[in-house]
């Protein structure tokens, strides 16, 4: 690893704060407002990396690196400036010289708003695999949509969700650079036709409805205190001309700017991952149009090197962030077989060894198809090309099949039911050269059920990569205190670069005295979370209670309705037994519904409806709240996993790809609750099976209840406690009267339960006696959570990113040594 060596003194770090406050901000002082001085402090940073950025860029080109291309409709970076402030190891430079200057650093961060890239775990993921490749010295390069809107901004009024715009952009981006010089044209719609070349062969020419203009958007990734700067480039969307005169002369006066209104609307906001999808063709516009851009952007990088395009899966490995990219397979083809008539059969070579797809579902409805008629009409020519895929990919497989035209009619990328349909997990699965899984139990159920049919043909493309979160923002950078701590204890900050190396606390785990200092960082996290809580939500709550947290997407396999349903029928416990010994709990949620999502908006009414109720009974206050915690995100999440104790992972087995939540509380020291379900499976082998609070059903069982018709409303007639919890709510208390308020959401439950609530109610009923117990050991839970941080190594993106560079991309780091400037040689 080539290591910086960034000497700053606090008077540079001032005099470059004033020339960008001037410069840049066009501010003096006396006129400058909060927000003025972050952008001045983020230009002044932004100047350190710079020649990093630069230098990074130059070495990769001089050396024809094999560089990763991360493809991902969703990125969910997160504030830019603290992030790379700890990553040049600068910090504390940088808060002295903002305290000299009367400024506080941390008021400064709070004014950077959150870039809305992405929608939840999948943009997350993305994210973390970014620093990591920076970190680990990889060369990458991440590509995606600059969305001018964010998903929508949750506020919460009478317990609903209500969305309101995201206006991140509003105020400008200092982190990133326009490159106007590499904009592509991206066609839609029309119609092609066969020409004939001289030597009698054919050609295709799309000739398109209508275009519109890509302008990438680059913002450098920079590594963990080495001089890598890797770059994000984000796609937004522009009209060929900004201007119809001809309609304006005319009279014509929106005419003259419709095109541009139109096609600025293409990257206008992100939509929702769940739920119904609305918007369809908005969606295949977008992913389409950002996937169009990516490789004709690398296609440019390829003659700007001079590599043949035979050679094009040489140069760069394409990585798939689940089925939204995957119209790339389709794309490469076209252009390597239109625009650079390239053979067929060497495009298919190149395309297949191009890609590698990452599957992050196991729900059905979450693989991505397409109408047919949609698609033909909006790409007619990967429309042509992806029958032409299908044509001879069927024709390989059928002798194999033995003619079992079920199994041809599975493995078909056009899908014949209810309407015909364009399958984008079978176009990933035979254009991919890899195809993974992402927790060892997901990867395993898409070998044996969701992509059984392409395992039992290609087996060598299958393996698990199981997710990894990076330790720099969601340990080091989120939780200062406990990061400390672990450096004081093993002696150095090597962890922060290879998560291992947690390992060493280990030694701590039966030292008293350490225990109660890891204790006392975790109730001071508590405590400043406990502030920032009533600052947002005006709820009081105690740091001694225990910090029982759900932060999730709002969705019915989360089963954010298992956790409620405890709750009620732990209040009704509290109320009727006046001599319950129970320790003060504190339920904390957050999380976002997908706008046209009924059931989840409705689970999100009931925890604030709940939570109206039993924060105000006198009875009660003191030993239960709930909190829902309006507008999840990642600068939210920086404040809620150091301070959880129990982390609620209790998803459906089977349903679950991964979760990525889960590993940021174990590594800041929660315990968690959970089934065993995506990564929860491998956190409690890590960790220790004593140091998991486990129930539930396994994805065996649960297939075999719904098998022999599993039937609700028989654990509600069985379970006294589960039906009185139900009934609470059908009964309209927690409603002001209104019975039908919740009935939609409790009829589902009695009448189809289609992710198994009440068949794991009373296993998690009694697994939270357990927790209650465990807390009140006190030497025992602060052993616990320490082991849960010492043994979390594995979920480091690190060892992720490791694993994709040596088994699926083949590629290897590269140190970055910067030049001088002026040492650049001139082409």
């Amino acid at each position: 690893m080539a290591q910086t060596n960034l000497q700053l003194t606090t008077e540079e770090v001032k005099r470059s704060f004033f020339r960008n406050l001037a410069n840049v901000q066009g501010k003096f002082p006396a006129l400058a407002s909060t927000f003025d001085y972050y952008m001045a402090l983020s230009y002044t940073v932004r100047d350190m990396l710079m020649a990093r950025w630069v230098g990074t860029a130059s070495e990769y080109t001089e050396k024809h690196s094999r560089t990763v291309a991360y493809l991902s409709a969703e990125f969910l970076m997160g504030p830019h400036l603290a992030l790379n402030l700890l990553n040049l190891g600068v910090t504390d430079v940088v808060r002295k010289a903002m305290l000299e200057l009367g400024l506080n650093l941390d008021e400064l961060l709070l004014e950077e708003p959150e870039p809305g890239l992405g929608n939840g775990g999948l943009g997350r993921l993305a994210a973390c695999f970014l620093d990591s490749m920076a970190a680990m010295e990889i060369p990458s390069i991440g590509y995606g949509i600059r969305y001018e809107f964010g998903i929508f901004e949750q506020v919460i009024i009478d317990g609903w969700q209500v969305e309101k715009t995201d206006k991140w952009l509003l105020k400008g981006n200092p982190w990133e650079i326009v490159r106007p010089e590499w904009a592509v044209d991206i066609k839609f719609g029309g119609y092609t036709e066969r020409l004939e070349k001289e030597n009698g062969e054919f050609s295709v020419r799309w000739v398109p409805g209508w275009q519109v203009k890509g302008i990438p958007y680059d913002t450098p990734i920079l590594g963990y205190k080495n001089n890598t700067a890797n770059t994000l480039r984000l796609w937004q969307s522009v009209a060929p001309e900004s201007f119809n005169f001809g309609r304006f002369n005319e009279g014509d006066y929106y005419g003259a700017v419709e095109e541009k209104v139109a096609s600025e609307n293409l990257t206008k906001v992100l939509y929702p991952n769940d739920g119904p999808l609305q918007g369809k063709q908005l969606r295949l516009q977008q992913q389409y149009f950002f996937v169009s851009c990516s490789l004709q952007d690398m296609l440019r990088i390829m003659k700007v090197q001079r590599v043949g395009l035979e050679h094009f899966h040489e140069k760069f490995a394409v990585q798939l962030n689940d089925t939204h990219p995957a119209i790339a397979i389709a794309e490469l083809m076209r252009l390597l077989l239109d625009e650079h008539e390239v053979p067929w059969d060497i495009a298919w070579h190149v395309t297949q060894n191009t890609f590698g797809y990452t599957n992050h579902t196991l729900l059905p409805e979450a693989l991505e198809c397409w109408p047919v008629d949609l698609f033909q009409n909006l790409l007619p020519r990967l429309m042509e090309i992806i029958y032409e895929i299908n044509d001879r990919f069927l024709e390989r497989v059928r002798p194999q099949c033995l003619y079992d035209t079920e199994q041809v009619a599975r493995l078909s990328l056009i899908g014949e039911w209810g309407g015909r349909q364009v399958r984008m997990a079978n176009l990933a699965c035979v254009g991919s050269h890899a195809i993974n899984g992402v927790a060892a139990l997901h990867t395993e159920l898409l070998k044996s059920d969701v992509l059984a049919d392409f395992y039992r043909f290609w087996p060598e493309k299958f393996s698990n990569k199981t997710n990894g979160v990076t330790p720099r923002r969601w340990l080091a950078l989120c939780n200062p205190r406990l990061s400390r701590l672990i450096s004081d204890a093993i002696g150095d900050e090597r962890w922060i670069g290879d998560l291992s190396q947690l390992k060493r606390l280990e030694d701590k785990a039966d030292d008293s005295n350490f225990l109660e200092i890891w204790h006392d960082a975790k109730r001071l996290n508590k405590h400043d979370f406990a502030l920032k809580l009533y600052e947002r939500t005006m709820v009081g709550v105690d740091p001694d209670s225990i910090f029982d947290v759900q932060v999730k997407r709002i969705h019915e396999y989360k089963r954010q309705h298992l956790n409620i349903l405890y709750i009620i029928a732990l209040y009704q416990r509290l109320k009727s037994d006046p001599h319950f010994d129970y320790h003060p709990r504190t339920f904390i949620f957050a999380g976002k519904a997908a706008p046209g999502y009924h059931l989840a908006k409705l689970i999100i009414k009931l925890i604030n409806s709940v939570a109206h109720v039993v924060n105000r009974d006198p009875a009660t206050k003191d030993f239960l709240k709930v909190v829902f915690l309006p507008n999840f995100n990642v600068s939210n999440g920086q404040l809620i996993y150091p301070a959880a104790d129990l982390s609620e992972q209790i998803s459906t087995a089977g349903k679950e790809a991964s979760g990525t939540g889960n590993m940021k509380f174990a590594m800041n020291g929660a315990l968690t609750i959970g089934t065993l379900d995506g990564a929860n499976i491998e956190i409690r082998e890590e960790v220790g099976e004593e140091n998991f609070f486990l129930f539930g059903n396994t994805a065996e069982q649960v297939q075999r209840l719904k098998d022999s018709g599993y039937t609700p409303r028989d654990y509600y007639q069985n379970d006294i406690i589960l039906r009185e919890a139900v009934d609470l709510i059908r009964s309209g208390f927690f409603s002001h009267g209104d019975v039908g308020l919740f009935r939609d959401l409790t009829d589902n439950l009695l009448f189809s339960d289609p992710f198994m609530v009440f068949a794991d109610f009373n296993a998690y009923y009694a697994c939270q006696v357990e927790v209650d117990l465990a807390y009140r050991d006190r030497m025992r839970w602060n052993r616990m959570s320490l082991l849960n941080t010492a043994r979390s190594g594995k979920f480091s993106a690190d060892r992720t990113i490791a694993e994709y560079c040596r088994d699926i991309w083949k590629v290897e780091p590269v140190s970055i040594h910067m030049p001088p400037l002026d040492t650049f040689k001139l082409r």
